[in-house]
This record gives C-alpha cells, structure tokens and sequence, in this order.
C-alpha cells in the first residue's frame, strides 16, 4: 500500500507540475513582459507546493478504498512495481467501486491537468502564428519543444495503460508502457530539458571532441 500510495503521488505531481510548466511557457511567449511578475519566485514555489499537496491528497481515497479489499490466490504481483491494474487482478472483491473512483478522480488527475496544458499550447500556437519573421518563430518554439517533447510522451504512455477499453486490457503490453512513464522518460527529462541550455551543448562538443582527439592519438601511435 505504501508503495501504491508513493506511485499515485510521484504520477498525479508529474500532471501538474507539467501543467505549471506549460503555464510558464505561456507567460514567456505570450506576455513576455509580464514574466518577472506573473512568474516570481514565490509563485513558482506555490505552483510546486501545490502540486505536492494536490497530489498527496488525492492518493489517500484510492489507497483507502483498495487496502480494505480482499485479496486470495497468489500474492505475487504479475509487474515491477504496485500497478493499480495488477493489484485489481489479485483481489476477489468487487472492485467497481474502486473503477468508479478512479473514473471520477481520474477526470481531476488528468483530464484537468491535460484541458490546462493544451488551451496553454493554444494560446501560444496562436501567438506563433502573429509573429512574422521565422527567426522569432524559431526562438519562441525552442522555448516549449522540450515541455512538449515530455508531455506527448507522459500522456502518450498513460493513455495507452489506463485508457484503454477493458476488452483490450493486456498486463503484458502495460508492463512495457509502464518501463517508459517510470523508467525511461525521468531519465531523459535532464537530457531534454538541458539540450536548450548553452554551457550543456558546449560541454557535448567539448567531450566529442576530446574522444575524436584520442582515437586519432592512438591511430597514430599505432601507425
């Protein structure tokens, strides 16, 4: 349960806080001269600390509903980690009201997350639009590429685990989604959000450099 409950709020923080960055993107492209104020430092502290709470909060009624459940068979959980699907799947209770709550609060989670983040991508494609020269396009969409990049990947994943008809549930397909959302994407969130960053790049070519530089000492000590 611990672990259930630890999934559900590192999941419902990552929906919210890339709704935060999606409004941050907004403000930057779309009021630029309103960033200092509207993106202070202590508005970006509220917009994290909230998403932590939020997300703290709306794990306790799924974790609540889910550990007075009972549970016979094997005890063995067919995934890595304490997938809400496979832990439905060991339990003999009847779990409708657990597939209701998740419908309700699921429209919360991530309906509302995702309404928020794609009405900011709106207003900012409209923005992109009005500006004339391609240089200022340019600029204005390596700003949210990498944002972007992250949330088609994090809700590509989700969508295809937990959104799927019941008819096409398969624990087999949904480990390999789960690798990405849990695995695979952290782990790419530095090298995306940093490949915008100018003193990365640089450090990149240094290091390519300095092994195209080696292989060449060494052929040459060969010869």
């Amino acid at each position: 349960m611990t672990q259930f409950y630890l999934f559900l709020i590192a999941t419902s923080t990552e929906f919210w806080l890339l709704t935060a960055m999606a409004y941050d993107r907004y403000v930057a492209i779309c009021k630029p001269l309103h960033y200092p104020l509207l993106m202070s430092k202590r508005n970006c502290i509220l917009l994290a600390a909230s998403s932590w709470i939020s997300a703290i909060l709306d794990g306790i009624p799924f974790v609540d509903v889910i550990s007075h459940y009972s549970f016979c068979g094997s005890n063995e959980i067919n995934h890595f980690f304490c997938d809400p699907n496979a832990l439905l799947k060991l339990s003999c209770s009847d779990t409708q009201n657990f597939k209701i709550l998740a419908l309700s609060e699921g429209g919360f989670v991530v309906v509302m997350p995702f309404l928020f983040t794609l009405s900011s991508y709106a207003f900012i494609i409209t923005t992109l639009l009005k500006i004339t020269s391609y240089e200022g396009k340019s600029k204005a969409f390596s700003t949210c590429s990498s944002h972007l990049t992250v949330v088609v990947l994090f809700y590509g994943t989700i969508i295809c685990i937990y959104m799927n008809p019941s008819s096409m549930f398969s624990l087999q397909r949904d480990k390999i989604f789960a690798i990405l959302y849990t695995v695979l994407i952290p782990m790419l969130n530095p090298l995306i959000y940093s490949m915008r960053n100018q003193d990365v790049k640089n450090a990149l070519r240094n290091l390519m450099f300095r092994k195209q530089y080696k292989k060449k000492q060494v052929s040459n000590m060969t010869i």
